[in-house]
Order: structure tokens, then C-alpha cells, then sequence
């Protein structure tokens, strides 16, 4: 399994499962920090800190401002280009998942399974979920979707918090506590359930198509678990994501169809640019393969064992962040270092997040939120 992989079944918390990995002792060795030998330049431009963040937090990006939560309940909006404070609310109470936001009202969910939607940072309204949360919500359409860890969808009124509907269907006991698939395509909600990505109706609930990306395999349930990881990564109507420890591969949205998939372990959500598709399997050997076709392009092990995040693509450079806060910036067509910026030390705990073009956002394990712009 992985470093930060959670299981749970349906209505019980989730569970850590350290005794199925081994403890951090008996892990291997991380690679050291590789030579940057034909360096870009790249600087931090501004910083806020909102405390720890131990919880599967997505940065939101709407409207020139990026929102960001941190254990304690705080959520903030800040200005994108100038890391200004836009405003600051309180969940009341500790988090589970978040945030989601669709550029006005900002969602989280607490630790107590209370959906918190706030409007320039004043509660307006919060609702009781069944079963706990590890995906951030979805704000569109006037609509917070959100996605508990039993895989059932809930679909509520952003203005009042009304009840609209709820998807269900029968699934597997385990299920994992991290992060899944969840989001929108034209009028179309994108959905993970286990291993197949469901087209929905925002509307009602109902189902436009359901597409497997890959086939469950193994000997027990915990081998058998490849839940979609989210986020994916889109391009026009495709959307790549990752099926937790087994693969990685592409849906077409528009029809409802897998274009590729290709075998790849793993447990962090991938990143891409237009013509690339980038991933780290569990020991952190790095990939990039070819965004139509799956087709291999480079593997990189210069990073083994680093805990590294999900990456992003940023100008000619993917960006991966560890254990230690440090960033990655690996040149996107041969996969060699070209620049590694440092954070506060703590691991990333977000997926780092490109914004307005030349913008890279990344959130730590102890609370910090850092904008870099590679030059």
C-alpha cells in the first residue's frame, strides 16, 4: 500500500493502514536531492499560512483568487497575484475535505460530516452527511455536490441548502478514505465509483454513462481496491486520472468512452500539459507518456522514495513537491531537474495548483501556502 492511504468502509472512520505497509523505519531509503545542472530561474512571490493541514485539502482557484482551509476550520480566499486577503470564515470546527468553490460561495466538510457553505466567508448554511467526506465539494450550477467515502453522491441547493437528490448504488464494503473523482463537464457531473467514472445528470441525478477505466484485480478486497483518485487533469472533453494502485488512463466525457489505459501503481492523483500525461508509481518512479495514446515517453528515478504529490505542469517544467517541501521542477520532454524551490520544510498536502498561466500555488502539511512563478 502507501504512505497516505486510508481505507474505511461505508458509515465507520476511516482507518490508517500503517500495519499493512510496515512503519517508517522499514521504508526504503529516499533518493538525495539530485544535481540541477541547467537551472531556469524561478522565485517565491507571496505566502499566508492557515495553520496545519492534515486532511486531503484541494486548493479552489475561481475568479483570481485561490481558496485555501486549514485543520483548525479557517478558510480563506486570497488574491492570486498579490496573496491579499479577499476574506476569512470559520467552519466551526475541525476538517475533513475541502474546499470547493465556484468563484462566490466557498464548501468544506468538518470532521463531525457537517457540509459548511460560506459566501464571502459568513456561513449561510451547513447540513449533516451520513457517512464521512475525504473529497472536497463541488460548487457549479447554483448546486455543492459532494462525494462520501461510500461513494453515494449528495446534491444540495448552494443558495439555501436544500436537498435535490442522491446517487447510490451497491458497491464493495472497503473503500478509500482519499480524495476521488469529482467533477464537471459541460452539463455533465463526473463521478468515481470504484473503478468506473459515471456521467450524471446535475439535475437529477441519473445516469448519461458509465465508463470502467480499469478492472479490479488481486486476491483480497485491499488488492482489489483501485477507487478513482481525483483530481484528474483535463484537456478539452478527455479527463486522465489514476485508478488507486493499478493504473492510469483517459475518458472521453463528451462520449463516454476510455480512449487509453495502461497499467501503473501508484496513489496520487496524475498532472499533465497538452501533449504529456505525468505520474509517480509507489516507489516514486516518475513517467511521462503521451496524452492520446498512453504511449510511454521517459521514466525518471532521480526522486525514489521522496513521498512525492501529484504534479503539475508549468510552462516547459512538471513540478512535483516531497516530503520535505521541496519542488521538483523537471524539464517535461527528457524528465532531467532544471529548478527545486524550497517551502517550510512540511510535506506538500495539496496538488499543486497552476494559476492564471504563471502561477504555481502549493499548500503544506504545516500550513503554508506559497505562489511561485518560474521565469
Amino acid at each position: 500500500m502507501t504512505r497516505r492511504t486510508r481505507l474505511t468502509r461505508p458509515l465507520l472512520a476511516a482507518v490508517c493502514v500503517a500495519a499493512l505497509v510496515g512503519c517508517a523505519s522499514d521504508r526504503p531509503k529516499p533518493a538525495p536531492l539530485p544535481v540541477v545542472e541547467s537551472p531556469i530561474a524561478g522565485r517565491q512571490v507571496w505566502s499566508a499560512r492557515v495553520g496545519g493541514v492534515t486532511f486531503p485539502l484541494s486548493l479552489a482557484v475561481r475568479q483570481g483568487r485561490v481558496h485555501v482551509a486549514g485543520d483548525d476550520g479557517t478558510v480563506l480566499a486570497l488574491d492570486v497575484a498579490s496573496g491579499r486577503e479577499a476574506w476569512r470564515g470559520d467552519a466551526g470546527g475541525r476538517l475533513a475535505a475541502g474546499v470547493g468553490s465556484d468563484g462566490r460561495y466557498a464548501a468544506v466538510v468538518t470532521r463531525a460530516q457537517e457540509l459548511v457553505v460560506m459566501d464571502a466567508g459568513k456561513v449561510v448554511w451547513r447540513k449533516k452527511l451520513d457517512a464521512p467526506v475525504a473529497t472536497a465539494p463541488l460548487v457549479a450550477g447554483e448546486r455543492v455536490f459532494v462525494l462520501g467515502v461510500d461513494r453515494v453522491v449528495h446534491a444540495y441547493d448552494v443558495l439555501d441548502g436544500r436537498y435535490l437528490w442522491v446517487f447510490k448504488r451497491p458497491g464493495d464494503a472497503l473503500t478509500l478514505a482519499q480524495s476521488g473523482v469529482l467533477a464537471a463537464h459541460q452539463d455533465t457531473l463526473l463521478v468515481g465509483q470504484g473503478t468506473r467514472l459515471v456521467g450524471l445528470d446535475p439535475l437529477r441525478g441519473t445516469v448519461r454513462w458509465d465508463t470502467a477505466l480499469t478492472t479490479p484485480r488481486g486476491t483480497n478486497e485491499v488488492e482489489r481496491l483501485a477507487d478513482l483518485v481525483g483530481p484528474p487533469v483535463r484537456q478539452g472533453s478527455v479527463f486522465c486520472m489514476r485508478a488507486f494502485q493499478s493504473a492510469v488512463g483517459c475518458i472521453d466525457a463528451e462520449r463516454g468512452t476510455l480512449k487509453w489505459v495502461q497499467n501503473l501503481g501508484g496513489t496520487e492523483a496524475v498532472g499533465g500539459s497538452e501533449q504529456l500525461l505525468f505520474a509517480a508509481d509507489g516507489s516514486d518512479r516518475i513517467s511521462a507518456r503521451r496524452r492520446g495514446s498512453g504511449e510511454l515517453a521517459w521514466t525518471s528515478e532521480l526522486l525514489l522514495n521522496r513521498a512525492l504529490s501529484a504534479p503539475a505542469a508549468v510552462g516547459t517544467a512538471v513540478v512535483f513537491g516531497d516530503f520535505e517541501g521541496h519542488l521538483h521542477f523537471l524539464d517535461q520532454t527528457t524528465g532531467k531537474p532544471v529548478l527545486r524551490l524550497p517551502t517550510d520544510g512540511s510535506r506538500i498536502a495539496a496538488p499543486p495548483v497552476l494559476a492564471d498561466n504563471n502561477t504555481l500555488l502549493v499548500a503544506t502539511r504545516g500550513g503554508g501556502l506559497y505562489a511561485f512563478r518560474p521565469e
